[in-house]
Formats: C-alpha cells, sequence, structure tokens
C-alpha cells in the first residue's frame, strides 16, 4: 500500500501535468459519477493528507481519491494513449487543453466533494508531517491517549498521526529499537514523532532518498527489516523475522522484525480485533 510520501510525490508528478491547465476531458467510471462531468474546470491544486489525494479544481469542487493497495495514476503526452490492455480499469480520465491525459487506475476511492467540505473525506485523519498545518504536539497527544495500544497498530492509525504505512511503522520500530508489540506506554513518544517527521520528509523531499531507511539505496540494502524476513539484520546479523499479517484485521498486518536489536513482546502479544 502507498504511503504519505508516495501520495505526495505522486501529487508532484501530476502537478507537472495537470497544474493551471483547463480540463476539456473527464470520464469519471464509478456508479455514482456516472453523469459527473468536470470538463471545463482548471486544476488548481493537487493536496494531500496522509494516503489521500484532493485534486481541487475551479468553482469550489475537490477530486478525491485514494489508492489503497492496487491503485495508481500515469500520464500519457499529447498524441499517446494508454495500452488497451489496462483501459478496463481506468476509474478516472482527466484530459488537458495540452493534450496530456491523466488516468486513474483500479482506484478503490472515487469522490466528488465541495471543497469547503473536505473534511467530510479527511477530517477524521491525525496531523500529517508533509502539510504546512502539521502539528506535531497534537500527533504526540493522540498517540499517548490510550498507552495500553501497541506500536506497531498506533503508527498504522491513520487517526492518530497520517502518512504512515506499513513499511514505515515497521522501520520506525526498528529505528527507536522497540518490539513492534511494545505498548505505547513504553515508548518515548515525542522522540518517536521527531524521528517519524525527519524520516518520511526526507524520503519525500530528497532525491533518490525515497524510501531508504538505512541511508543504502543498493537493492536488498535499504531498508532494515521491511521485506528482509530470513535475512541478516544488518545491524548485528541476528536472522530478520516476519509474522504474517492477520486478514480483516488492520492492526495485524505482516510484520518484519530483529529480535536482538529490538526486544521486547512478540507476535504472540498481538491483540487481535473481535467482530
Amino acid at each position: 500500500m502507498p504511503e504519505g510520501d508516495s501520495v505526495h510525490l505522486l501529487a508532484r508528478r501530476l502537478d507537472r501535468a495537470l497544474l493551471g491547465r483547463t480540463l476539456t476531458r473527464s470520464d469519471l467510471r464509478v456508479p455514482r459519477l456516472a453523469t459527473a462531468d468536470v470538463a471545463g474546470r482548471t486544476v488548481l491544486e493537487h493536496a494531500t493528507h496522509g494516503k489521500h489525494l484532493l485534486t481541487r479544481l475551479s468553482g469550489g469542487l475537490t477530486l478525491h481519491t485514494h489508492l489503497r493497495m492496487d491503485g495508481s495514476w500515469t500520464v500519457t503526452g499529447p498524441g499517446r494513449r494508454l495500452p488497451g490492455r489496462l483501459m478496463p480499469d481506468v476509474r478516472v480520465v482527466l484530459e488537458t487543453d495540452t493534450g496530456s491525459t491523466a488516468y486513474g487506475i483500479k482506484l478503490p476511492v472515487v469522490e466528488l466533494v465541495e471543497t469547503v467540505h473536505e473534511d467530510t473525506v479527511v477530517g477524521h485523519l491525525g496531523p500529517d508531517p508533509l502539510r504546512a498545518d502539521w502539528d506535531a504536539e497534537e500527533a504526540v497527544r493522540r498517540l499517548v491517549a490510550d498507552p495500553t495500544r501497541q506500536l506497531a497498530p498506533a503508527l498504522l492509525d491513520q487517526r492518530l498521526m497520517a502518512g504512515f504505512g506499513n513499511l514505515w511503522a515497521n522501520e520506525l520500530c526498528f529505528l527507536t529499537g522497540h518490539s513492534p508489540w511494545t505498548l505505547i506506554g513504553e515508548v518515548d513518544v515525542p522522540a518517536l514523532v521527531r524521528l517519524a517527521v525527519r524520516a518520511l520528509r526526507h524520503s519525500a523531499h530528497v532525491p533518490n532518498a525515497y524510501q531508504v531507511t538505512t541511508g543504502n539505496s543498493r537493492r536488498g540494502e535499504s531498508h532494515w527489516v521491511a521485506g528482509r524476513a530470513r535475512r541478516p539484520c544488518l545491524r548485528c546479523g541476528t536472522t530478520v523475522r516476519v509474522v504474517d499479517e492477520v486478514p480483516g484485521d488492520r492492526d495485524n498486518r505482516r510484520t518484519w522484525w530483529c529480535p536482538h536489536c529490538q526486544p521486547g513482546p512478540g507476535p504472540e502479544a498481538r491483540v487481535l480485533l473481535r467482530p
């Protein structure tokens, strides 16, 4: 699943093709918007909040989309078309007066809302380090509100602090030296938030640093634990362990950790959601 830095970089890529351009054709291929048409409007901004993309249009309208697991955007230049094999999965088509066209593919969330009412789709989210209205104190307040919450699930909860997905949750647990199942009440949360902010901003803003947490961009060595199951820890050599996600349980995604560098509870301490 894309993380906040992924969506931030996507917004900047869409800026290059759409920002300030007038839409000459639109096609929103979801049932509830089958008759909607945003042609004639100008693209004013691509804003993000966590993993949500807000394409703000003239006339006070916002196109709200979310990638979740499989969604993506691609842009074709003037005179170019998307390969036919991809067309059945297209959910959004936005063509501009320059001839460039943006395609939203396999988007599970496509909504039109009045810009002044964007809070109806993103108002539940916590502070986002990549936004101008980032509030570190509020993020800390939300994270410490339940000291019995486990660390990795708390980092994944977009209502507490937005923009951190499974990759960042696993890497931040390693970088703070805590087991993913450590209770938040046992963590220096202000220090955790400072580290998380620095890491996400570095990934989003520094060229060639995208989601490189080790400082080494070589394949297989860019992450401390995420994706490194059964390989030696890059710090101590201990075998990195992995536990599979619990289907349907948003708190228990696939989790990687180094038992030596991250002492504390193991996966047997997981708290499962009850129906």
